[in-house]
């Protein structure tokens, strides 16, 4: 019995080795590897604590001087400095319309015709003046064959001259006014009057309609109190119209550029010249009506939205950190701040304008010299786990 109790032992013992023998002394990974990062929230939502705070890098928040940018949205406008009116010479009827408001049209093209009685009493006149001067210049001749016979004297030569002269002036000016009112053919003039734009522009205002009467400035000397069938506009320039804020009018003056962005166009930036600041506040928004006057490049068309940034001249010191710093997170932006004893705060930012070497101003939240964790989407990921 004492043999076989030493034999199981053996073979027990042996077994043992073996199976040792077999692992190779390798240990278990799972055993040996590092407790996962674990963050736990400390009081408030927004303080955390980390065991070993060290695994986050930091970064230390830079100062760097700016230049306040001030965003507000405008519409364009046409600039009425360079309105112009249509004209009608002639009072008449309309017979034809080409053109409609918010056409934009070209310098002489046609925009409506009016059969007009004024041509007809035009075309008398200058018949009128082309009879009396032929039978001026007859006179003239008969007088000049009198005076070298000395029937007559020198004077009453000198009246026929005279008398000649003015008939001429009088054929020339009738001519004129035929020609004004549209008629290049003195022997065949037309009743309809053509009227044209005087300028390239968009078609602002309309005053008339088919079969309209228009008053022409023929009906008065001055032509007050006919109101102008079309009103044309150029859009060579137009204005950008913005509300600015009471509390933004610090960082608006007059003759400062501004960047000018349409919506329809995001990709392009124009630059304007403010002109105008309104003196009146409207009490509803307590805004103020700033213009700016902008060159058209042919893309700007009245009623179009724009953004309009204004770079005011004071100087500002703000915050400079890692963009990987700041965290967009619920609309806003925040960054993580180091307490000490291990704990880190959650503190709210406003975010400026990227600047080079991948960094971001921070307008408000922080300052200066202050330490911020260096990756704060990777500081958020471990506390979401």
């Amino acid at each position: 019995m004492t043999r076989a109790r030493w034999a199981a032992l053996a073979l027990s013992l042996a077994a043992a080795l073996i199976i040792a023998g077999c692992n190779g002394g390798k240990s278990n990974p799972a055993e040996e590897a590092p407790p996962p990062l674990q963050l736990e929230r400390v009081g408030e939502g927004n303080i955390f604590k980390a065991e070993k705070a060290e695994q986050f890098a930091l970064a230390t928040a830079t100062e760097r001087e700016a230049t306040p940018a001030l965003n507000v949205t405008g519409v364009i406008a046409p600039d009425i400095s360079r309105a112009v009116p249509v004209i009608s010479i002639a009072t008449g009827r309309v017979v034809q319309i080409s053109a409609r408001l918010g056409d934009i049209v070209e310098k002489g093209q046609l925009l409506l015709k009016v059969q007009s009685a004024d041509i007809a009493g035009a075309f008398s006149d200058y018949r009128k003046a082309v009879a009396d001067e032929k039978l001026t210049a007859v006179q003239l001749e008969r007088s000049r064959l009198l005076y070298d016979r000395g029937a007559i004297s020198q004077n009453d030569l000198q009246v026929a001259q005279d008398t000649e002269d003015k008939a001429k002036v009088d054929v020339e000016t009738t001519a004129d006014r035929l020609r004004i009112f549209g008629n290049q053919s003195l022997d065949h003039p037309s009743s309809i009057v053509d009227i044209r734009a005087p300028i390239s522009g968009i078609i602002t205002d309309q005053q008339v309609t088919n079969a309209a009467g228009v008053a022409g400035v023929a009906t008065s000397p001055s032509g007050l109190g006919a109101p102008s069938p079309f009103t044309i506009t150029s859009l060579d320039y137009v204005w950008i119209l913005c509300d600015v804020y009471e509390n933004d009018l610090a960082d608006v003056h007059v003759g400062e550029t501004a960047d000018i962005r349409l919506n329809a166009y995001p990709e392009q930036i124009f630059t304007g010249t403010i002109s105008n600041i309104g003196t009146i506040l409207d009490p509803n928004i307590r805004a103020v009506k700033v213009r700016i006057e902008v060159r058209n490049p042919g893309v700007m068309r009245p009623g179009m939205f724009v953004t309009a940034t204004f770079h005011g001249r004071r100087k500002v010191k703000r915050a400079v950190v890692p963009a990987d710093a700041v965290l967009h997170l619920h609309d806003r932006d925040w960054v993580y701040i180091p307490q000490g004893n291990k704990e880190f705060r959650r503190v709210e930012v406003v975010g400026g304008n990227m600047v080079s070497g991948g960094m971001q101003e921070i307008i408000s939240g922080i300052e200066p010299g202050q330490q911020v964790v260096a990756n704060a989407l990777a500081f958020q990921s471990s506390v979401e786990q």
